[in-house]
């Protein structure tokens, strides 16, 4: 099997290019744009393995795609390359309409002509999996849950921009027959996530005495999906969803974003208790615009359909990721350099 990953140096990109080649045994291309995000360090347990390679693209330089695909030959095509922190899109929105959108065309069009081009077994084989965000469904009240179905009503740039580049995905399938299966996931977690999410940014800021920021009053709930989890479902899907469709991914974990910053500190004042109560550092500011109060994923039909189950629930996993920056600063100390930590997204008067 080949496969070719776009955004492979990213957070969750990442994740499933180490799957791929570790466990699954596929020959794996990484196409990446090494934006601030992507991270070639995050690659290093994989970067000697002679079924693993990568190259430097811009996904929105449809010459450069066409030709990598055509040059690699791929069985699927997994597209995860994306902009994807809601608070950048706040001020920087022209960057997620052009790779967001743009790029999946780009990347749709490239793998478009190259199925055409193929005949027989190859041809039937073909898979283009595009992979999003729950954040398209926009949010969700008390009760509930994001269904397949559930009408798209984005917030924020970036959704709004991923919620576009799902649309192209369906029409080129419906338009063209392209077989292309599309996947929506939930909040992501986990160890070589780069530090300006939740989680990762108060981890390492509670390591480092810093404040904990806390959107408003803290009651915002997501639903957490461990990113090795996430992998496996993504490899799934792209090998044996129905075409066409739709497959949620959610770890069935919801919480609220304060809940989810006391369990960091209570796991810090743990290993690291001559620095509790970490729960000090917790710090309300103002909230984001647009900030969606809820999200959560009803996975059912990728359970039922396809077998797959979370392995990690949310006191495991995060319990994972704490361990794994408190032992792994080698890899973002040197990201502390780019980005220390600042709010961003703050919009001027």
């Amino acid at each position: 099997m080949r496969i070719l990953v776009t955004g492979g140096a990213g957070f969750i990109g990442s994740a499933l290019v180490r799957y791929l080649v570790s466990e699954v045994g596929a020959t794996v291309l990484n196409l990446d744009k090494l934006t601030y995000a992507g991270n070639l360090a995050s690659l290093a347990p994989i970067e000697g393995a002679n079924n693993y390679s990568f190259v430097q693209a811009d996904i929105c330089d449809y010459a450069k795609v066409a030709q990598t695909i055509a040059d690699f030959k791929p069985d699927h095509i997994m597209h995860l390359a994306a902009e994807s922190h809601v608070d950048r899109s706040i001020t920087g929105a022209k960057d997620f309409v052009e790779t967001n959108v743009m790029g999946t065309f780009s990347m749709l069009e490239g793998a478009r002509h190259y199925w055409n081009s193929l005949t027989g077994d190859a041809k039937a084989a073909f898979r283009f999996l595009h992979v999003s965000t729950d954040e398209v469904y926009g949010s969700l009240g008390e009760t509930g849950l994001f269904e397949e179905t559930t009408p798209y009503d984005p917030s924020s740039p970036y959704s709004a921009s991923k919620a576009a580049s799902d649309h192209l995905a369906k029409a080129w399938h419906r338009t063209y027959g392209m077989p292309v299966v599309v996947s929506n996931c939930s909040n992501n977690y986990g160890p070589y996530h780069f530090p300006e999410k939740l989680i990762p940014l108060n981890i390492i800021n509670a390591m480092q005495g810093k404040p904990l920021t806390v959107y408003g009053d803290g009651s915002n709930i997501r639903d957490w999906l461990y990113v090795e989890d996430h992998a496996r479902a993504l490899h799934l899907i792209c090998s044996t969803g129905r075409l066409g469709e739709t497959y949620n991914v959610g770890g069935r974990n919801e919480r609220k974003n304060i809940d989810v910053v006391n369990r960091i500190c209570a796991i810090l004042d743990e290993l690291r208790p001559q620095n509790a109560p970490h729960s000090k550092l917790i710090t309300f500011v103002t909230d984001r615009p647009g900030h969606d109060h809820r999200y959560a994923i009803d996975a059912t039909k990728l359970e039922n359909e396809l077998g797959w189950k979370a392995r990690e629930n949310f006191d495991t996993g995060i319990r994972k990721t704490v361990e794994w920056y408190l032992e792994n600063e080698h890899w973002w100390g040197p990201l502390r350099g780019e980005y220390t930590g600042e709010r961003l997204g703050v919009l001027k008067a």
